[in-house]
């Protein structure tokens, strides 16, 4: 009951804040000093203002092509609210600077061009969303393996299949993998996005996936918001390894997993890495879902940590926040103490399927 009473409040005032949101932007619109409204903005902006919390609860629960589509479109349209919202401040700032400089700017012409801006940010945001690119980097690990030196591994992470991607997403993310030929490959996390599905139907483009020394995957929390077994189950199905609290040794290399519900908690992680009895003076890989708490892993004598989670915010003003919480550590290549850390952008995106800022990626890794 408790839990449930959250839920609502949590819908209740992410459903105000949209609310707010959308009078600001139509307010903003309207502005002229005889105040007209125009009903059918007002009816249009009602209608968009709880469209996505509306079409969020019932993705959760179902799943057809009316729905996914309203979904989509729903989701574009939050992220161009942000772009908007963003615009409608922009002009109010600009127009209290003109006047307290004596100025009197045309405050509709200014909102007109803020507005065109914002809404072409968007439009390229959701192009830039699905072109995804092949990022590389060299990590260079003390104690590696004479066998993994030159290997290549590809790290693809957050690709969240759902009513926004799907199975052909998958498909060609598969395809981009296997061009590269890497000789292993690590899923962070998020495969799915937790939205009403059949998981071993998505899942399926995974079985083409192959790599010398394995396929590895981990959940996220957006396999773990409830049971996640109906996904690991699919993803196992596919021949990919699904690691939970696991170490797995391959030509020397020590290679674990530990899953988002076991990672969070501070006390369990630490827990978890020591349970495992890590070869502090053998080269370790630690696939988890985010980067929350490298230290522990870095404690633990991790060689690098390998995450994704963060989405480098997707796209602006996301992105600031996500690097003041995140830190070195939003994204790329980072170190803290003895051990490194790759945290990737991912593949896919949560909510809105826009980008800027930040690029959809696979990762693709050479050891030295």
């Amino acid at each position: 009951m408790r839990l449930r009473k959250r839920f609502v409040g949590f819908i209740v005032t992410i459903q105000l804040i949209l609310f707010l949101t959308h009078f600001l932007i139509y307010e903003t619109w309207i502005f002229s000093p005889t105040g007209s409204r125009v009903l059918w903005i007002e009816l249009v902006l009602g209608f968009l203002s709880i469209s996505f919390v509306a079409a969020s609860l019932l993705a959760f629960r179902y799943t057809n092509a009316v729905l996914r589509a309203f979904y989509r479109a729903a989701a574009i349209w939050l992220g161009l609210v942000s772009f908007l919202f963003v615009a409608s401040v922009s002009s109010w700032i600009i127009l209290g600077a003109a006047r307290l400089l004596g100025l009197n700017p045309n405050f509709h012409g200014m909102v007109e061009v803020m507005f065109g801006a914002a809404i072409a940010a968007g439009l390229y945001g959701v192009f830039n969303a699905s072109w995804t690119r092949i990022t590389r980097a060299t990590v260079r690990l003390a104690n590696l393996p004479v066998a993994w030196r030159g290997r290549r591994a590809a790290l693809i992470s957050d690709v969240h299949l759902g009513h926004v991607r799907n199975g052909g997403f998958l498909r060609r993310m598969v395809a981009k993998i296997l061009n590269e030929a890497p000789d292993a490959i690590f899923i962070a996390g998020d495969l799915y996005d937790g939205t009403a599905i059949d998981a071993g139907r998505a899942a399926e483009p995974l079985s083409r996936l192959r790599a010398p020394h394995g396929v590895y995957f981990v959940a996220g929390n957006h396999e773990q918001f409830g049971d996640d077994s109906k996904y690991l189950h699919a993803i196992a199905a596919a021949g990919v390894r699904v690691l939970s609290n696991e170490k797995v040794e391959v030509d020397g290399l020590q290679i674990v997993g530990v899953p988002y519900r076991n990672a969070a908690p501070v006390g369990h992680f630490a827990s978890v890495l020591r349970a495992l009895r890590l070869d502090r003076d053998r080269a370790s890989i630690l696939l988890t879902h985010a980067p929350d708490h490298p230290e522990i892993a870095e404690a633990a004598g991790v060689s690098l940590q390998l995450s994704g989670h963060t989405h480098l915010g997707q796209f602006i003003p996301w992105s600031w926040m996500a690097r003041r919480i995140y830190r070195q550590f939003v994204y790329g290549l980072s170190r803290i103490g003895k051990m490194q850390v790759f945290t990737s952008s991912g593949a896919g995106t949560w909510g809105p399927p826009l980008r800027l800022g930040s690029n959809p990626e696979i990762v693709m890794l050479e050891f030295e």
